[in-house]
């Protein structure tokens, strides 16, 4: 099936009752690897890239690389552009032909977040293109309270207001997961995850999902989670097998060498996280 909209497999994984890693680019090799482990695992997976980057790789040039992955690979590949902070970054990933866009408002007061997901919702579905959009504080892992302060979780009703009001696709929620390295264990509030699953009637997404332990993002599945953003745990993936093959000093300087080296490491991740999430190897091949 190859490329696919994010909407249409994550509509699928909600009705089959299976989970989507959604993997955090930043390169081309990143692309790549992502996109082998799901061939070798034979299921879907979403790509997508932190707009902050874009410095490093503009917007467009991973959009081309991850659609052109996608359109060959043998199972269904859905590209997404994360965590677009405003109105700007939102169309500027508009612009570079992303067909799945995230706008976050969670840092403005509700009303702002509404109505700024209302204007790239507007936007986007008239081009064809999906919206996430996220609802609650979820902070950084390294902050305590951001983890732990119910304050800060997704409400349910102000949920159910929230996708009325807005039209969005998906919805990212605060449930105590956190973005980057947590600072000790998460403890996930499936209550809440069940409530928000009960109460919406569009798939759910969790940020964070780095070193979230394997039984938590079980039963988040088993709850009604669908999307799992995972960023931190794939650079550091890159980040350790590159240092492996570095401190063996009899490996001659070829870069090339090393790309080699932490292939299979980084795949094997990969597909660690998507057989987690599918046990039951859902596609929609």
């Amino acid at each position: 099936m190859a490329l696919i909209k994010v909407k249409d497999l994550l509509k699928h994984a909600e009705e089959n009752g299976y989970g989507v890693p959604a993997i955090n680019v930043f390169d081309y090799n990143s692309i790549k690897f992502a996109v082998m482990a799901a061939e070798e695992a034979h299921m879907p997976l979403i790509i997508q890239y932190y707009p902050g980057f874009k410095e490093h790789a503009p917007l467009r040039d991973i959009r081309d690389m991850a659609v052109a992955m996608a359109q060959r690979a043998s199972v269904p590949i859905a590209v997404h552009l994360d965590h677009s902070k405003d109105f700007d970054i939102a169309v500027e990933g508009l612009g570079a032909g992303f067909p799945s866009v995230m706008v976050d408002g969670s840092a403005l007061p509700y009303e702002e977040n509404v109505a700024l997901t209302q204007d790239v919702c507007r936007c986007a579905h008239a081009m064809g293109v999906d919206v996430e959009a996220e609802l609650g504080h979820v902070g950084v892992g390294m902050q305590l309270e951001d983890m732990t302060n119910t304050d800060f979780f997704t409400d349910p009703d102000q949920a159910v207001e929230f996708v009325k009001r807005t039209s969005v696709d998906s919805l990212a929620i605060a449930v105590g997961n956190a973005h980057g390295n947590y600072i000790r264990t998460p403890e996930l509030d499936f209550d809440r995850i069940a409530k928000l699953r009960e109460v919406l009637d569009i798939p759910l997404v969790m940020h964070g999902g780095s070193d979230i332990p394997t039984d938590q993002l079980i039963r988040a599945v088993r709850c009604g989670m669908s999307k799992f953003n995972i960023a931190t745990e794939y650079q550091r993936a890159f980040y350790t097998s590159m240092e492996a093959f570095f401190e063996d000093k009899s490996h001659p300087g070829a870069y090339y060498r090393a790309l080699r080296a932490i292939e299979r490491p980084c795949i094997d991740f990969v597909k660690e996280k998507i057989q987690i999430l599918n046990p039951d190897h859902y596609s929609l091949a």
